[in-house]
């Protein structure tokens, strides 16, 4: 138990929470949510087939969940680019099990799937998942009618390529945030012109998705253009290219730099932060809301002997 208490208002300068529903639940993102990722791929770009049997799976979901996750992010397709496309059988049994040992043994934890795939869209969602992370843009519409049935939520991504395609090009943009915005904001309307809840909508600006480093940086910088949307927000950031652009080290070495993209980002309410390290995030989210007076450390609280010292070793 910590001494440390959200509050559940947010500076007036700052822009409304926006609402988030799912599965029947209506969530006010009043914050930040985290978002552990579970790669159920051998081809990932950052864990490099670490967790290459179910049982190492499914034990990094149950730590996920320990560490305080909020929502789970479960993918069995790799997004890294020039490698084929997965079959859509082969990708349902590598995150079906995932989902309905979730679903079953944490039902208070959100079950995202990362897929484009109408078969896979709907199996998972059958499952028990509760959001579809789509990396595609939207590239088959129709999985919005699967959202609408099983009242789940649906990210929506920019890109401007098909999935496993790698584009990166500086003259892409006259400028990437704007191309950012208006394209989420075709896909919501589109979206809700299928029928979905526009509050059901999570947009996803594609860090480094068809995107140069210094692209992705940009329009990070303009990130409250995005938020002017008015949907929560997923962040991308662990790991990521335009990290590795910044400090040249590899995926698994740029946590550091990951943690402190979060805090840049995380006093403003409204965000999802995607991360392989629950627990750390969930430490930099409540220091940056601390400092910044979203949350209060109790008036009489002392730290207690056992956390103020490192214990010595028998």
């Amino acid at each position: 138990m910590t001494a440390v208490n959200r509050e559940l208002t947010v500076a007036a300068s700052q822009p409304p929470a926006p609402a988030l529903a799912v599965r029947g639940r209506n969530l006010t993102v009043d914050g930040t949510l985290v978002m552990g990722v579970v790669n159920a791929s051998p081809e990932s770009f950052s864990d490099a087939g670490r967790f290459s049997s179910l049982d190492q799976r499914l034990e990094l979901c149950a730590e996920l969940v320990e560490a305080g996750a909020d929502v789970i992010d479960i993918g069995g397709q790799s997004a890294i680019t020039n490698h084929p496309e997965l079959d859509p059988e082969i990708e349902a049994e590598r995150v079906l099990p995932l989902v309905s040992w979730l679903h079953e043994r944490h039902p208070e934890v959100l079950i995202s799937v990362d897929t484009y795939k109408p078969t896979v869209v709907e199996a998972a969602l059958a499952a028990g998942a509760a959001i579809i992370n789509d990396v595609s843009g939207l590239l088959y519409p129709e999985i919005v009618e699967s959202c609408v049935r099983h009242q789940a939520a649906l990210v929506v991504m920019h890109t401007r390529t098909a999935p496993k395609v790698r584009l990166q090009d500086a003259g892409l943009y006259q400028d990437v945030t704007s191309d950012v915005v208006g394209f989420l904001s075709d896909r919501i309307d589109q979206a809700v012109a299928r029928g979905l809840d526009r509050e059901a909508i999570i947009v996803d600006p594609g860090t480094d998705f068809t995107k140069t480093p210094a692209q992705t940086v940009s329009m990070l910088r303009d990130i409250e253009k995005v938020r002017a949307l008015g949907r929560p927000v997923l962040l991308a950031l662990s790991r990521k290219d335009f990290l590795g652009a910044i400090t040249g080290r590899t995926p698994r070495a740029r946590e550091a730099a990951t943690h402190a993209a979060l805090a840049f980002f995380v006093s403003t309410p409204g965000n999802i932060v995607r991360v392989h390290d629950v627990r750390a995030a969930k430490d930099v989210i409540a220091t940056v809301e601390t400092l910044a007076g979203l949350r209060d450390i109790d008036e009489g609280y002392l730290l207690p002997d056992e956390i103020r010292h490192e214990r010595m070793k028998d």
